[in-house]
């Protein structure tokens, strides 16, 4: 299927690494021209050395004013801004109780997975209005749904950021602006590897899906073919939430 995205633009945060990485070179595999946000430079260079005459932008998604000039830097660039897509996020503690719980890692949490996304797109509105049309997707995760033991922070993260994209939604729904997520469970990342440990992966007895396979369903939602989806969560967990927990 051509996904209509050849000759357009997208910025892609956390694009140093992970899902984010895996989402600029999808999108540059389609033809978009990509702007990549992250705060390692270093893993951003690797990332660009995928994806043709792309544009770096080193900033924390946390800092305003970093934000506020590496969007304005990466339309400039770009000449014009199609699609945003935010995959910057971090876990935060895991296996650990609210009680043992400092707020500076409550708070750090929702710097980077909720407030990372408001401040990358209140100032990615303007260059989006400007489009033709435009698609926002944000990554979100199954733990918006589903809650693991110890990760209190980090679901409710996740959950406040699948409201938070269908409440834009709805403030844009006059725009040409889409705004979509995408919700995986696990994904074979470094930073999953981080909290799970490298030997989960080895002969997982649960399902793991790549970034890459993460990477497509983004791309389809930035794309003019789902231009009918709007303020909706994809949720790729295999089925699991679907199943009944009833003994029979």
């Amino acid at each position: 299927m051509d996904l209509q995205l050849q000759g357009t633009t997208a910025l892609v945060t956390g694009a140093a690494s992970g899902i984010g990485r895996a989402t600029a070179l999808a999108l540059a595999a389609e033809g978009v021209r990509v702007a990549l946000l992250d705060r390692d430079a270093s893993a951003l260079r690797e990332t660009a050395s995928g994806c043709r005459d792309a544009v770096i932008l080193v900033a924390d998604v946390t800092d305003e004013d970093e934000v506020r000039a590496a969007v304005e830097s990466g339309a400039a660039s770009l000449g014009r801004l199609d699609a945003v897509v935010c995959c910057a996020g971090i876990s935060g503690p895991v296996g650990t109780s609210i009680e043992d719980t400092a707020l500076a890692d409550w708070q750090a949490v929702f710097a980077v997975n909720v407030t990372g996304a408001f401040l990358v797109l209140k100032h990615s509105l303007p260059a989006l209005r400007a489009a033709p049309a435009a698609s926002v997707v944000l990554l979100a995760s199954d733990s918006a749904v589903v809650a693991s033991p110890g990760m209190v922070p980090y679901a409710a993260s996740k959950a406040a950021l699948v409201q938070f994209g269908r409440a834009l939604s709805v403030d844009l729904a006059d725009t040409r602006i889409r705004v979509n997520a995408v919700a995986p469970s696990i994904v074979d990342t470094p930073m999953s590897r981080g909290d799970l440990g490298s030997d989960a992966f080895d002969a997982p007895g649960f399902p793991v899906q790549s970034a890459a396979e993460v990477a497509a369903h983004v791309v389809y939602l930035a794309s003019p073919r789902s231009r009918a989806i709007n303020g909706t969560t994809l949720l790729s967990d295999f089925g699991y939430t679907a199943r009944s927990g009833f003994p029979a």
